[in-house]
């Protein structure tokens, strides 16, 4: 395979664990404690402000002050860790939002196809729903102005479309098959944020839950999506899917894994220079301490994510299946700044209950080399075969069986998959990369919807889109694009082409829920946690190698 991963890491260091506040405590089910940041007594001398004021001053030509220090603080957190940042004034609000559960905005899931804004989904109750925009609709006027073109973006629209609660936006929409432009004035109201993506029965007894992110609701959305699929759907076993997952808050992560725990059981803790260590302990109250658990992970799951992964598999209490994942356990304390800007330090470290620390090594101010740790994995081989994962022998520990788990930085799995290479051809990576694939779906969809709206759930419409030809509409769509057909690769990639264009037909019908549950169909570690649970019959994962230790343990 000759592709290489693409970081993304300015947007990770910006987005990885940010944590709006810290929360701990040393029981689960308790109020939450914010640590509180000691107490500073103000520096009489500062070269720093003494070297600006001097600028101000006597510099040959008038500077802002203020961009200078904007400028400066970025550099000086760069130099600490990985992921001290300063987060100007402007930018703070943005960044909370995805963690408070809402923002205020027009209630609408959109994509850019064609230098147009289009409406994928529409948030059921939200102002757009209440005045009659549906999915396939085009927004291509914004206030009586013209809203398409290639100066259209993601954060354009974004930063147009939300606004104030009580506040109103008129758009100009253009209906599906139509030319007509429609003026509909939205009033801009609360729109949940959603962490639980989705939470269906997979197989019979087994419940499937995808988190993809701890935010301030994610604990209760969790817990009742657990509650429907066992009381309702009558599943005693789960996966979990923290894939992707970057994290949150950390009180979500430690009452999502207080349900699963038995009292006194410890979830994690966390000690730094001026923080005493701190516990988080389980307090009893879990409803599901005795159903079997397989969490997922990969290299993308961090913070939160491994938490919870870590907390379950040092405690012997579900398997861990996937990849390494990411290695951020350093806790940031939000400290709030005069002008309404924000620093989020880093005052501490997580450690796992076995006393994993949870973060991968780093240096400080050699970023450049850290954020670089991926590709590394991936050029080594990691991401593909277990056995170019190179473990620290100097960094043992012991779940509370006995079994061998390593430090280092990260959770390793105890099933490990990698990625799948059998059916990733160069040709399926360019129509998925280049979004060839997904808005094949999307105008496929736009163009079939009133038929594809007459199947309710994914199994009906996914057996409907097997009766029809859309796979040889797809390959000519991908031509008139620029993607020449290569016959052996489109052989070998067919399964995997095929069940990407059901899913992403499927999503523009039905949302997630018509995705992931075709999706999955094909997922080589989902299905690897389904043949677990055949396999294994006790909760806790016990490997041979373990097995000797374990009963002598018990002989003692």
């Amino acid at each position: 395979m000759n592709s290489k991963l693409t970081p993304i890491w300015l947007a990770l260091a910006a987005s990885l664990g940010i944590y709006l506040g810290f929360f701990l405590t040393r029981n689960a089910a308790q109020s939450e404690t914010s640590i509180v940041a000691p107490n500073h007594t103000t520096t009489p001398y500062s070269k720093l402000n003494e070297v600006l004021h001097l600028i101000d001053e006597a510099y040959v030509d008038t500077i802002d002050k203020s961009k200078m220090m904007e400028d400066i603080l970025p550099v000086i957190l760069k130099d600490l860790d990985p992921h001290s940042i300063y987060v100007p004034k402007d930018e703070v609000e943005s960044m909370n939002e995805d963690l408070e559960g809402s923002f205020s905005g027009i209630g609408v899931q959109f994509n850019i196809l064609n230098d147009t804004v289009m409406i994928v989904d529409v948030i059921a109750g939200g102002p757009s729903e209440r005045q009659g925009l549906r999915a396939g609709d085009r927004i291509v006027k914004v206030n009586d102005t013209i809203f398409t073109g290639k100066h259209i973006n993601n954060n354009k629209v974004v930063k147009t479309l939300r606004g104030k609660k009580g506040t109103t936006v008129k758009l100009g929409v253009k209906h599906a098959g139509t030319e007509r432009i429609w003026d509909y004035v939205i009033t801009r109201d609360d729109i949940p944020v959603n962490s639980v993506d989705i939470a269906y029965p997979i197989s019979k007894g087994i419940g499937y839950i995808k988190v993809s992110r701890f935010g301030a609701n994610t604990y209760q959305e969790f817990l009742t999506q657990l509650m429907w699929l066992r009381e309702k759907e009558g599943c005693q076993d789960f996966i979990i899917d923290l894939r992707n997952n970057s994290g949150g808050y950390l009180h979500a992560a430690i009452l999502m894994v207080n349900e699963f725990l038995p009292k006194g059981e410890l979830i994690v803790y966390t000690q730094g220079k001026a923080f005493p260590r701190e516990d988080a302990y389980a307090d009893g109250t879990g409803r599901f301490k005795n159903q079997r658990v397989c969490v997922l992970i990969n290299e993308w799951s961090a913070s939160a994510s491994e938490i919870f992964a870590g907390a379950m598999q040092d405690q012997d209490r579900g398997w861990v299946i996937g990849r390494r994942s990411f290695g951020k356990g350093l806790v940031q304390q939000q400290m709030d700044l005069k002008d309404g800007s924000e620093l989020r330090l880093t005052i501490a470290r997580y450690y796992t209950p076995s006393g994993r620390c949870i973060q991968k090594p780093y240096k400080q101010g050699e970023i450049d080399a850290y954020d670089e740790d991926l590709q590394e994995r991936y050029d080594h081989g990691e991401f593909f075969d277990q056995d170019s994962i190179v473990q620290n022998d100097s960094l043992i520990y012991y779940t509370k069986l006995g079994r061998t788990v390593y430090g280092g930085g990260g959770i390793m799995p105890d099933y490990f998959v990698g990625q799948d290479t059998t059916n990733y051809t160069p040709y399926y990576r360019h129509v998925f990369n280049s979004m060839t694939l997904y808005n094949f779906c999307f105008n496929y969809a736009d163009k079939h919807r009133t038929k594809l709206k007459q199947y309710k759930t994914w199994q009906e419409l996914q057996a409907y889109l097997c009766t029809t030809s859309y796979l040889e509409d797809f390959l000519q769509y991908a031509e008139q694009n620029g993607i020449a057909r290569k016959a052996q690769e489109i052989k070998q990639s067919e399964e995997l082409i095929v069940n990407s264009l059901q899913a992403y037909i499927s999503r523009n019908i039905l949302g997630d829920s018509g995705s992931y549950p075709i999706l999955n169909l094909n997922d080589l570690t989902v299905q690897k946690a389904l043949d677990v649970f055949k396999k294994e019959a006790s909760i806790a994962p016990v490997s041979d190698k373990n097995q000797q230790t374990i009963e002598s343990k018990k002989d003692l």
